[in-house]
């Protein structure tokens, strides 16, 4: 497994900063054959941790994320890091013209939550709406759309979102998907504050100081 150097990111309020399951996620893009031959796509990019993780392997990456405060941070921490990353700003529902890529990316927003996914502000970049899966599904449906024959899908959620659904949708899709790895990981602040909600829904067990993380690996036929 490859390791180069990383540099710590900017992450200012608003934008979501690398966690565990970022690590998980970069930890899965380590064993892919990444190259500068390689086409990158992160979906919902935040900071920029997965392009830039990309980009050291001189892959050609394109970030995408519909929060512009997310876009200007992830340019900043491109040009921090001199790495060759284009960031978009874009609804991961509505991208068009993208072209094929090798590889896409992404560590959606996921969290369940009592409402729809919020359009503005924080929360953009962890609530997932009532079933955890609103911006999860459009990654799927994206990722189907945007990636070469043979391209490849690496993903990251919450096992609250359902994993069987994610390989059964991507399957769905015409993609062949498997888990790749998993962890269990303390609850940050957003899990501690909804526990009750997500007990309530019988999400959680009320026991439970630990939320299980999974990566998902599709390829398209």
């Amino acid at each position: 497994m490859r390791t180069p150097r990383r540099r710590r990111l900017l992450s200012p309020r608003g934008v979501y900063e690398p966690a565990d399951d970022t690590a998980l996620l970069v930890r899965a893009l380590d064993h892919e054959p990444v190259d500068p031959q390689t086409t990158v796509l992160d979906l919902g990019t935040g900071s920029g941790a997965l392009a830039l993780a990309a980009a050291r392997y001189g892959a050609r990456v394109t970030a995408v994320d519909i929060s512009w405060r997310a876009v200007w941070t992830a340019r900043l921490n491109a040009l921090r890091n001199g790495a060759a990353v284009t960031v978009r700003r874009g609804d991961l529902g509505a991208l068009t013209g993208l072209g094929a890529f090798d590889l896409a990316v992404s560590n959606p927003p996921y969290v369940p939550s009592p409402g729809a996914p919020p359009r503005h502000g924080a929360a953009q970049a962890w609530e997932g709406g009532p079933s955890g899966r609103a911006v999860v599904d459009q990654v799927c449906a994206t990722a189907a759309r945007a990636l070469r024959p043979g391209g490849t899908l690496l993903m990251v959620h919450s096992a609250l979102c359902g994993e069987d659904e994610s390989l059964e949708r991507l399957d769905g899709l015409g993609m062949k998907p498997t888990v790749v790895d998993r962890a269990f990981v303390p609850f940050g602040p957003v899990m501690r504050a909804r526990r009750g909600w997500l007990c309530a829904r019988g999400l959680l067990d009320r026991e439970a100081t630990v939320e299980e993380l999974v990566v998902i690996r599709a390829e398209l036929l």
